[in-house]
């Protein structure tokens, strides 16, 4: 029996030994990790704040596009309105011209049609 007592003893303070070692590495850790954020904190802040800033010139970009398209796009409609009123005019002013017009450019697209 004295052997266990001897052996336990030894065991303990053994564990002990290992249980203070892991303690202080996982507390160097947690202080290198600690270090580590706080070092990188700033550098990620100044990425975060430029993403944000790049997103935001981007939105205005697009946003200035989609108006312009917009814009335009009302343009082109408002132009093939007049056009179609001025060729409404011009068929009811002049119908035989109009149809003259008209034949010979069905004959053009024909021609340019078949010899394809």
């Amino acid at each position: 029996m004295e052997a266990t007592e001897i052996v336990t003893p030894t065991f303990k303070d053994g564990s002990r030994t290992v249980a203070r070692t892991v303690d202080q590495a996982a507390s160097g850790a947690h202080e290198t990790i600690d270090r580590i954020s706080d070092a990188a904190r700033p550098m990620v802040d100044r990425i975060a704040s430029g993403a944000h800033q790049a997103v935001d010139k981007i939105a205005g970009v697009a946003g200035q596009a989609a108006e312009t398209l917009g814009v335009r796009g009302e343009q082109l409609k408002n132009a093939q309105a007049q056009a179609m009123e001025q060729a409404r005019i011009y068929v009811r002013d002049s119908p035989l011209a109009a149809l003259g017009i008209a034949l010979a450019a069905g004959y053009l697209l024909s021609r340019l049609l078949s010899s394809r």
